[in-house]
């Protein structure tokens, strides 16, 4: 049986913390930020955690 691969589009946007939370990144920080105050644009930098209903289908992605 071959081995399980990773999905690219997950590895790419996901990472596991120690404690074993799926860490990510907020989405609208790309462009058309002069619309977007600076106090939103500021908390869009900082990372977030996945929900807990969505960890399971992430870490099947990963294949951790």
């Amino acid at each position: 049986m071959p081995k399980m691969k990773t999905k690219s589009s997950a590895k790419k946007r996901f990472s596991i913390t120690g404690s074993g939370k799926i860490k990510r990144k907020h989405a609208f920080k790309s462009h058309i930020l002069t619309k977007k105050a600076t106090k939103r644009k500021r908390n869009l930098t900082k990372s977030g955690l996945v929900h807990e209903a969505d960890t399971p289908n992430i870490k099947i992605q990963l294949c951790k």
